[in-house]
Order: C-alpha cells, then structure tokens, then sequence
C-alpha cells in the first residue's frame, strides 16, 4: 500500500527531513522536476530508487529559466495529480518551495555554466537558460545533500551541463542520466505535449522519424551532412520552424564532421504551431 511522501516547503523543513533519512544510514536520490509529471518523471523515480534506500522529487518552476516571452505563466501545474502519482511510487520526501524560498529578498548570485552550456544548441535560441538551470539545481543539491541526483535524457544538454556542474564545484553529487521516455508512436513524453492540437499531435512524431533516418544513414556509412540535411528537411516540410538539427559529440557536444569523431548524438529543437519540441537520439 502507498503511503503520503512527506511535503517540506521551507529549507529548515527539509533540512530536518533529509537529517532524519541521513540518522537512519540512508542513500539519498534526489529527481528534480517542475512538475506536470508524466510516465517519464515516473520512470525516474523508479530509477532513483533503484539507485538508492530513500528518494527526493523536488517540484518548483524556476522562473528564472523562462525568458519574459516563454510560457512560465502557462507552464502546466497539477499538483493534486503529482502528488497521487509520487505516493503511488513510495517518495519519501516531496520538496515544494514556494519562489520565496528559492529566491528570498535580497538574492544576488547566479551559477553562470560554461562548457556545453555554450554548445550553440539551446544556448543559442535561448540564452538565459542554462544559467537559471545552473543557479536552481546547485541550490537542490545543496539543500537536499542528495548522494544521485536523477535527470531525463530527453533534455540532453542540460544534463551535460549539470553533470559538468557537479563535477567542477565537488557538490558530491553523482548525476546519472536516465532513457527518454516515448509514447508508441516514438514522441518522446514532455509537459508541453499538452499544448500540441490532435492535428499537431501527428505531426509531431516526424521529429523521432527524422532522427532514426539520419542517424540509420550516419550508421551505414552516409557522409554526416547529407544524413543530416536530409532529416532537416523532412521536419520542415512537416511544417515545423526548425532551431537546430544536428549530430555533436555525445560526451562533449562538440561539432563533428564524419562519424569517427566519436560517440555521436543527434539532437533536435523545432517549434509547431506555439509549442517547442526538444529531443536526442544515440547515433
């Protein structure tokens, strides 16, 4: 039978339950999320607790990720929802500040990444984000002292960009990156899947076909460009307006000019209609 995580919406709250866990001899993972969870966020959680004896979801929308023109308003929030689907999966804690918490009056210092942050991926379309990331989940670690910390694959760059974090400031912290999780027809499970109409819905799927076709290209010995310029064109022609499509390094996110440059990544941002799709696949 499931049982009710405990909720902490202050620091000392939270500080006094993570000591609790830690009195006991237990591992802590910690799954940072801005909730909205889907059967993704749930396959995190279940990786986490896999990983180690007692489990953390963080749920906070961190405005400072959203630039003044992106949906933090509309971002959705379903927190009875969340709740029932944490307490289904055995969460010990649920951490669940409020802003004021996050950033009290008077809040002054920022984590500005570097590295893969500035890859020319989504540091190029959107470049207040990753420092707003940086700045919220070193904040996470610190205050939940996690021994983990879980984070999807789907968003690739940022969890290049939070492992490189952990690893240069020693936070002690082992950042583990987890499958991304797909519906049937190859969409990768996202928040913002609700924004999409049906017609939309379809469509969007093209973006999961164009990376198997570039990279089953890339694989059989096709030349990295036209693999990937042919790809690029099938997601516009399904009318996306395209940011990026593009194969980097999967360590490093350098650019890559044949496939013996190592491990590649495909990773793709494209818009349809008002939402903004992200997604990666292994080449």
């Amino acid at each position: 039978m499931s049982r009710s995580p405990l909720i902490a919406r202050t620091v000392p709250a939270l500080r006094r339950a993570v000591d609790n866990l830690r009195k006991r001899k237990a591992t802590i993972a910690l799954v940072p999320t801005m909730g909205a969870l889907h059967d993704g966020h749930v396959s995190l959680v279940r990786l986490a607790r896999r990983r180690a004896s007692r489990v953390v979801v963080s749920i906070f929308v961190n405005p400072t990720q959203f630039a003044p023109t992106e949906d933090f308003g509309a971002y959705p929030r379903t927190w009875k929802a969340d709740l029932a689907k944490l307490a289904a999966e055995d969460v010990d804690i649920v951490w669940h500040p409020g802003a004021e918490a996050m950033y009290p009056e008077g809040f002054a210092t920022r984590i500005v990444p570097e590295g893969p942050a500035l890859a020319g991926l989504e540091d190029r379309f959107r470049p207040h984000f990753f420092a707003g990331v940086a700045t919220v989940v070193g904040k996470l670690f610190t205050q939940c002292r996690p021994d983990v910390a879980i984070f999807g694959e789907k968003d690739f760059q940022q969890l290049r960009v939070v492992a490189q974090m952990a690893r240069d400031l020693e936070l002690g912290v082992k950042v583990i990156g987890s499958r991304t999780v797909r519906e049937r027809d190859g969409l990768a499970m996202s928040s913002r899947n609700v924004y999409l109409s049906p017609q939309e819905r379809q469509t969007a799927t093209t973006l999961y076909r164009a990376m198997k076709e570039s990279a089953g290209r890339i694989r059989a010995g096709e030349a990295v460009a036209p693999a990937m310029a042919r790809g690029a064109a099938m997601i516009t022609a399904a009318g996306f307006e395209l940011d990026y499509f593009e194969v980097r390094h999967a360590a490093t996110l350098a650019q890559v000019s044949s496939r013996n440059d190592g491990p590649l990544r495909i990773l793709v941002a494209a818009k349809l209609g008002t939402t903004r799709l992200i997604d990666n696949i292994a080449v």
